[in-house]
């Protein structure tokens, strides 16, 4: 019995590193053999790739917008690496690509700013409404007189030291104006409060004030106009204000003030403004423009693509089974079933079409086989058409899939058949009846 369990062990340990290897030899084959290097400039591929992924939705009306507005969101939050020609993994859409949804208006209304906006007014009403080429400095630290961390009691016994009281407090708040307006700057933007002595100073300087601003909202301010932001107002710098905004304009859309700081110089953050007829409109774009977005970004990560309709399955599957000719014993059976496994795609995309699966499997099969007999360095992208079942190339239909998706699935499906065959038993996680 021990030697029965033994050699079970050994067969299903052997299985596992086969199919283990069988994953190298897929990335290998997609990577060499399947893979189209794209530019993530090439805005007519790129249109190509994402409006395949929301052509089905909501928005396909206006399919059109909502690629070029995913295209210029991703492509403005990237950021490239200093030693190499394509983008780094950066692309912090979550961070630095704020949705600001504002109901009223047309769809055709939306638009993706060469900058950012946020819904504050102006603290003042004299202060300047509109500014081109604002110098913006940026605070987390409140304009007003700082309050006790804890509870502090004051005893007078004089009415002249409440008044001294009252004359240190604004002799602070002056002068953390004083060496605001030193600097010189257009714009000054707080996390924290403004009190009215400061409100009063600035707008006397002629400087527009905003507060109470969300750290995120301030660090996407300072990600695109190039701004540091200060925690203490004796220790600012010129370098720290912001220069690389053009503009900044307050504008009035439906009943709340937005302040805009628009045209900025090569931004690498902006806000993408969604109108619509209603929240719920509002909210279905914003998903469809999510989904435009994630597929952006995972061809700047890893800018290739693959052949969809199931012509990159139907490569690998062939490459397998050219794989398992060398190989001899029991190691070939995982090959054969994992070939077998990728021909799902194409089997199913046939049935769902009403055709012969067997014959247009087999035709596909055919296809891919003459190719490589042909040119084995050139990839074959013949594919099936998923609504007339025709097989066709996939350049003609414009379906294409992004790699690192492609290549994750795969990986993820063979993980979990790994983990399957190494689970010994079952644990149920519900009670017995009694």
């Amino acid at each position: 019995m021990c030697a029965i369990l033994f050699w079970l062990w050994f067969y299903l340990t052997h299985i596992i590193c086969v199919i283990i290897d069988d994953f190298t030899n897929i990335h290998s084959m997609i990577t060499f053999s399947q893979a189209v290097i794209v530019d993530v400039h090439d805005t007519k591929r790129m249109q190509t790739l994402v409006q395949s992924s929301i052509g089905t939705k909501f928005s396909s009306r206006w399919n059109d917008k909502m690629v070029d507005m995913a295209l210029q969101a991703v492509l403005t939050v990237a950021r490239k690496h200093d030693n190499n020609s394509n983008f780094s993994t950066e692309v912090d859409l979550k961070r630095y690509a704020k949705v600001e949804k504002i109901p009223g208006g047309e769809i055709s209304d939306c638009a993706v700013l060469k900058g950012v906006m946020f819904n504050k007014d102006t603290v003042h009403s004299k202060m300047r409404r509109r500014i081109e080429n604002p110098r913006i400095l940026l605070l987390d630290t409140p304009l007003e007189y700082k309050k006790g961390e804890s509870q502090t009691n004051v005893e007078i016994t004089d009415d002249k030291d409440w008044n001294l009281l009252l004359k240190a407090e604004e002799e602070y708040v002056k002068r953390m104006c004083e060496e605001i307006i030193v600097i010189k700057p257009d714009i000054v933007i707080t996390e924290k409060g403004v009190s009215d002595l400061a409100q009063h100073y600035l707008a006397k300087a002629d400087i527009t004030a905003f507060r109470r601003l969300r750290k995120t909202d301030n660090n996407r301010i300072a990600r695109a106009t190039g701004a540091t932001i200060c925690s203490r107002t004796d220790e600012i710098t010129e370098d720290d204000l912001g220069t690389k905004c053009k503009l900044f304009e307050m504008r009035k859309v439906g009943p709340d003030w937005f302040c805009y700081l628009d045209e900025c110089v090569d931004p690498k953050a902006c806000t993408i403004v969604l109108r619509g007829g209603s929240k719920d409109v509002l909210n279905e774009l914003e998903r469809n423009l999510q989904d435009a977005m994630q597929v952006v970004r995972n061809v700047v990560y890893h800018p290739k693509l693959l052949p969809g309709g199931g012509a990159t399955e139907m490569a690998v599957a062939m490459g397998i089974r050219r794989a398992s000719m060398s190989v001899k014993g029991v190691g070939q059976k995982p090959f054969a079933a994992i070939a077998d496994a990728m021909e799902v795609i194409p089997r199913t995309l046939a049935s769902n079409c009403g055709v012969s699966v067997i014959r247009t499997v087999t035709a596909l099969r055919a296809k891919h086989a003459a190719a490589y007999e042909k040119n084995p360095s050139t990839p074959c992208n013949v594919g099936i058409n998923g609504r007339t079942g025709d097989l066709v190339t996939m350049e003609e239909l414009g379906i294409w899939e992004p790699f690192t998706v492609k290549v994750q699935t795969i990986k993820t499906a063979i993980e979990n058949a790994c983990m399957i065959l190494r689970i010994d038993d079952i644990v149920s996680g519900s009670k017995k009846r009694k």
